[in-house]
């Protein structure tokens, strides 16, 4: 069994509400559109029988069985699935954080590592305002080496952003591993900022 994918309790009794109402044998299909791109979205489906394939992975459930396809597999580590009910009314909320980039291993590079951090938990904090960040390397001396990127680029926060929230953060996470982060991106205003 796999155990990679939480759906919660709620959700499934949701689902098993759904599936009641479809012809027998039909489960749910689990899978990510365009996994491992910035645009990845997770999403899910009835899956009749006559649409399993034999490289799926079968996740059983008490009420229902989760398919997953063999490409979206490893981008759905970690992935939630629940179904919210409040004032507003109710909901199926999907978070699959790995979806955008594919988990790296404990023992991955250190540059894998840090980069993979940035894309899971930097990059979304900074997308709000749309920026993002990127590494470009890291020294001999362990300084992560940052370019700042849309919203970001020209920003008067940017120090800010970089050294009370982007260093700490990955200090944090490397101890002993990185010293520091320094960013290298040409803040000067022009056609290159966004504005």
């Amino acid at each position: 069994m796999v155990s990679m994918i939480t759906i919660t309790e709620n959700a499934q009794q949701h689902f098993g509400k759904l599936l009641a109402q479809q012809p027998e044998g039909t489960n749910i299909r689990v899978f990510v559109v365009n996994p491992g791109t910035q645009s990845a979205e997770c999403g899910v489906s009835y899956c009749p029988p006559e649409a399993v394939e034999a490289s799926d992975t079968e996740m059983k459930l008490e009420l229902f069985s989760a398919f997953i396809d063999e490409l979206s597999y490893p981008f759905l580590d970690d992935a939630e699935i629940d179904f919210v009910t409040d004032k507003m009314g109710s909901q199926l909320t999907l978070k699959a954080p790995n979806a955008k980039v594919r988990k790296v291993a404990d023992d991955a590079s250190l540059i894998e590592r840090v980069d993979y951090i940035l894309q899971t938990q930097i990059n979304p904090q900074l997308a709000g305002h749309g920026g993002n960040v990127s590494l470009s390397e890291i020294t001999e001396d362990g300084v992560a080496i940052l370019q700042f990127g849309g919203g970001c680029n020209g920003c008067s926060m940017v120090d800010v952003t970089l050294k009370e929230g982007i260093e700490k953060e990955l200090l944090a996470q490397f101890e002993g591993e990185l010293t520091g982060a320094r960013d290298i991106t040409d803040h000067a205003r022009g056609d290159h900022s966004y504005y």
